[in-house]
């Protein structure tokens, strides 16, 4: 973002007993709308990688979820350690599952229904969400709304500092 609507200072850090692990789409990473950027800064056992800049890093999935929105939901076992969250467009995230072949064996998180937040863009797509917004809805199942509610605060600055921009 431009230095005059930053939103570093509005940070606040947010313990999380799950580490959330981001594979973001190379394409992903220079857009001033990437909200997965301020979930890293806000989130300190949160780690974020790049996905399509040459090879993978080894990612560690034991007892790992994928947040992702088909397919049976693990919600009704244990919470996992990690949430490994797609950060990309609808087709990058589906191209990032269909090629790497460790993400489709993992339990997934689905979403219930929600009334969304403010968004970016004026007529966001039904049922899409930012990666921000994902990750604070998934949080707020796995540990409680506590957890969710600077990380949706952190959103809706946001979304009210691009609207003024």
């Amino acid at each position: 973002m431009r230095p005059h609507a930053c939103l570093c200072a509005a940070v606040t850090l947010v313990p999380t007993r799950t580490r959330v692990l981001v594979l973001r789409h190379a394409a992903e990473r220079h857009k001033p709308s990437s909200t997965a950027r301020l979930a890293a800064l806000a989130l300190p056992g949160c780690r974020l990688v790049d996905y399509g800049d040459g090879p993978l890093p080894e990612l560690d999935l034991a007892d790992t979820w994928l947040l992702y929105p088909d397919g049976a939901s693990a919600a009704a076992r244990p919470p996992p350690a990690q949430l490994l969250v797609l950060d990309g467009t609808w087709q990058q995230a589906r191209r990032m599952l269909y090629r790497i072949p460790e993400l489709r064996a993992l339990p997934r998180l689905t979403l219930p229904a929600h009334t969304p937040l403010p968004h970016l863009r004026r007529q966001p797509r039904a049922g899409a969400m930012s990666t921000l917004e994902a990750i604070a809805r998934a949080l707020a199942l796995l540990e409680g709304d506590a957890i969710a509610a600077p990380l949706e605060k952190l959103l809706d600055q946001l979304v009210s500092s691009a609207r003024q921009a």
